[in-house]
């Protein structure tokens, strides 16, 4: 096991390695030029500035979702959760498509309701579309943390004389520190990552800026900087919510009641909760299906069909072999760690998360001037493509197979070995046989991931070869709202797996959330 888990893990260090060479080409002093660039700290500010803003509207909106479904008196609590974290299945550029594709003359709340609305872009386009997108991620760790919390400590509180509010605040909104940082960390680093939105609403970020860099200008130079900028701006944040979370204790000291916490009755604010889901619902859902639907009907005419199901098999024939991939590259590593726990095993497992905590347009970039310098005859070769695919998502399959192999453990394999069996045949026949749900689970969800991915797919793509993200994007880019509408419905219908797959996990307490990342 220890050296395909070796290979794994030195094949993540080629891209970040390469990015470093081609950044440190220059000479000293165009490196100075560079870097200290006044157009680098504007991108800096952008991206910040956008950041902080989907992080502060994804708290507003997940944080009454959480307590309106799992505390409060409302009916249809399964259905409300299930519509929280639908807006998962529409990718952040179909949601952009969404909110472009509404304003105009020839939008949808024109065409619907009469309303000639302003093209919303830039800064407020861009975090609108993000957060619609990624709130589902801070609802899920909320709605986590509050479950968790024992209802006893807000029963004693209220009973010292705390009303409900005052017993929330005081009890259990410490509690939901933990899951607050941690959707914080998950949704700044996509946003941090972004290409799609960005791109869509012509917001100037560190991604966009990175993509223009390399597609418009001779100096690839200083889109590797930048790509090692936005690197650095990404471990910032990972060290930031690290040192929020360093010694503090949220840990019970007893055993805690086993049951629910008492439902909250709303009274007169019921019509208040009823229509602030309401609004989340219709502009996380209701606006993308409209826009789609609307502009759907305006481009069935000429729809050109055959164009569709070429995407959609092209997707499904880069995204297969790579989940396949991934899942194999993925069994050595998750074995080592678990079976074999050392130094060494913890590193190979650090880096194989490597390649999905990297920003997938700079992990593109890199691997883009890896192939043109080592193996320029593979540049945009599937081979190369499908390489990235494993070595950016590999990190999806090691949760639900380690977590596997810690349940089963080896008894079954030491007994089998004890009637005659060899090592390799006593995990062939007792241990793989138990794993081949993480295995699918695993292989499922990067499959899905791959599916929606935008960058990698845009910069390492064969010439000539389209897939349904890739069409989205292009056709949105130039206005082609109709053309653009089958591909993005196709893609939301395909992407409603993820979802399920997500509600599976949640639901069950088996294996942990995902992070997305297309």
């Amino acid at each position: 096991m220890l050296l395909p888990a070796l290979g794994v893990g030195a094949a993540m260090l080629i891209p970040f390695g390469y990015l470093l060479a081609r950044a440190f080409e220059a000479d000293l002093a165009t490196l100075q030029s560079l870097i200290w660039r006044p157009r680098n700290l504007r991108l800096l500010g952008n991206t910040l500035k956008l950041t902080a803003l989907v992080l502060a509207f994804n708290a507003l909106i997940a944080l009454p979702l959480a307590w309106l479904t799992l505390r409060s008196d409302l009916k249809a609590k399964g259905l409300l959760t299930f519509l929280c974290v639908m807006p998962l299945a529409i990718p952040g550029y179909v949601m952009a498509y969404a909110i472009l594709g509404m304003s105009g003359y020839y939008g949808f709340a024109h065409q619907f309701f009469g309303l000639r609305l302003p093209r919303l872009e830039g800064l407020w386009g861009a975090a609108t579309a993000l957060t619609l997108y990624t709130f589902p991620y801070m609802f899920l760790n909320l709605r986590a943390a509050l479950a968790g919390v024992d209802p006893g400590l807000i029963e004693s509180a209220r009973s010292l004389g705390r009303s409900r509010w005052g017993a929330f605040w005081a009890v259990e909104a410490p509690h939901l520190r933990p899951a607050l940082l941690t959707g914080s960390l998950v949704v700044g680093l996509y946003v941090l990552g972004d290409f799609g939105v960005v791109a869509l609403m012509r917001y100037e970020a560190f991604s966009w800026a990175i993509y223009t860099q390399y597609s418009s200008a001779f100096d690839r130079t200083y889109a590797a900087w930048l790509s090692l900028m936005l690197m650095a701006l990404t471990l910032v944040f990972v060290w930031a919510e690290a040192a929020f979370a360093r010694n503090r204790r949220f840990a019970r000291v007893g055993t805690g009641v086993a049951r629910q916490a008492t439902p909250a009755a709303l009274g007169a604010w019921r019509v208040a909760a009823w229509a602030f889901l309401g609004v989340v619902f219709l502009a996380s859902l209701g606006l993308p299906l409209l826009a789609l639907i609307h502009w759907m009907i305006r481009g069935l005419p000429n729809m050109d069909w055959a164009q569709l199901g070429g995407s959609f098999l092209r997707t499904v024939a880069t995204a297969g072999p790579a989940a396949l991939l991934a899942v194999i590259c993925g069994l050595p590593v998750a074995l080592l760690a678990a079976r074999w726990p050392s130094r060494l095993s913890a590193l190979t497992e650090r880096l194989a998360y490597l390649g999905y905590a990297l920003p997938p347009l700079a992990f593109a970039l890199a691997m883009v001037f890896f192939t043109l310098r080592a193996a320029p005859a593979l540049y945009q070769s599937f081979a190369v493509l499908i390489f990235a695919y494993v070595l950016s998502f590999l990190a999806l399959t090691l949760g639900p197979l380690r977590l596997a192999l810690w349940g089963i453990g080896t008894r079954r394999e030491e007994a089998a070995r004890a009637l005659g069996s060899s090592g390799p045949g006593a995990f062939l026949r007792v241990t793989l046989p138990q794993l081949r749900r993480p295995m699918a689970a695993g292989g499922l969800l990067v499959f899905i991931m791959i599916c929606k991915e935008l960058p990698i797919t845009y910069l390492l793509a064969p010439t000539g070869y389209t897939t349904l993200s890739m069409n989205v994007f292009s056709r949105t880019s130039e206005g082609m709202m109709a053309e653009a509408a089958p591909f993005a419905l196709a893609l939301v219908v395909f992407s409603s797996l993820f979802v399920g797959l997500i509600l599976r996990y949640e639901g069950s307490g088996r294996g942990r959330l995902p992070k997305d990342r297309s």
